[in-house]
Order: C-alpha cells, then sequence, then structure tokens
C-alpha cells in the first residue's frame, strides 16, 4: 500500500522535496536524497505522523530502523507510539553479542546485526527504512527479527522504486510507503 494514492495533501510536499541524484554511489544508479526532505521541517513532520498515525494503534512493540536513514524515520515513529527502538546497523557497529543476516542490495553485498535480547520472542515489530529497492536489506532485516521470535507487521519506507520489484521479495509481508518514485 502506498500513501501515494491515499491522496493525502501532505504526500505531495514530501515528493516535492526529495531529490534525485543520477549515478550517485555509482554509474546507473538514480539515488534518492532525502538529505532535502529533512532541511524542511514540516515535510519531515508530516511523513512521521503519516507513519504515526499508521501504526499507533496496531499495538507495535518494536520499531526497527535500518541503518542509517532508517533511525531517522524510525526512532520518532517509536517514541510516538510508544514502542522501543531498535537499530539495525552494519557490522562492527554495535558492541557486545549479536546476531548478523548477510544480503544482496541494489548496488553490492551487505550485512545487518543486531543486539541479541533486543527482540523477545512474540514482540510485534515494524521494519522502517527510508527506501526499498530491490527488497534485500528490508528481507534482511525481517529474518533478523523472526529469528529471535518477533512477529514482523509491516515493512514502512519513505520511497519504494517499484520498477525494481523489492515488495515482491518480501515474502508476502505488507509494505506501507509514502511515495513511488520512477
Amino acid at each position: 500500500m502506498s500513501a501515494d494514492k491515499d491522496e493525502d495533501p501532505r504526500v505531495s510536499g514530501i515528493k516535492s522535496k526529495i531529490r534525485v541524484v543520477p549515478d550517485f554511489p555509482k554509474p546507473g544508479i538514480m539515488f534518492q536524497d532525502i538529505t532535502t526532505l529533512l532541511l524542511d521541517s514540516k515535510a519531515f513532520k508530516d511523513a512521521v505522523d503519516l507513519f504515526v498515525e499508521r501504526y499507533k494503534d496496531r499495538n507495535i512493540s518494536v520499531v526497527a530502523g535500518i541503518e542509517a536513514r532508517g533511525f531517522i524515520f524510525g526512532s520518532p515513529i517509536a517514541l510516538a507510539i510508544g514502542a522501543k527502538f531498535v537499530p539495525l546497523r552494519k557490522p562492527g557497529k554495535l558492541p557486545g553479542e549479536v546476531i548478523s543476516e548477510d544480503y544482496v542490495l541494489e548496488y553490492g553485498k551487505d550485512c545487518l546485526q543486531m543486539h541479541v535480547g533486543a527482540v523477545q520472542p512474540e514482540e510485534r515489530a515494524l521494519v522502517v527504512d527510508d527506501l526499498i529497492a530491490t527488497g534485500g536489506t528490508l528481507c534482511a532485516a525481517m529474518t533478523l527479527l523472526e529469528r529471535v521470535g518477533a512477529k514482523v507487521v509491516e515493512c514502512a519506507c519513505v520511497i519504494e522504486l517499484p520498477d525494481l520489484k523489492g515488495r515482491e521479495r518480501l515474502k508476502g509481508k505488507p509494505l506501507y510507503v509514502l511515495v513511488e518514485s520512477h
């Protein structure tokens, strides 16, 4: 599901603040830059508010934010809905015992890690990132959470690149996005 189709007037404001940078980080990639969205406090607040409105009554106990831009949106969502925030980080960034999940993304390979004990079995989790492209990062995040027994309720992203068909890789999990970019 996409907020784009819901005709919420806030969505057009959010979409207008996302800058597309061609050939970054490598040739052929059309990078969706949310830093320009973050510079506009109204558009940034509108983005967070749209997510909060969707999740405030869904009994979410964990908001898992994917490094690094998922932290930006996931943290205020978690605070607003009364959930804990769990960072999903790149290797070597979390002290203590972690579990890891390798994955493939649009332009390379990577790994996500989560602290052991951060999420308990049966907790209801929301996975947050800025963008879904091929779906590899979200799949790795869901796998980490499910390995410890959490129930992933939904994934939420500001931007979807539907041409890359990442939604199809999400094992049937619902995906909510604010804007689509082609």
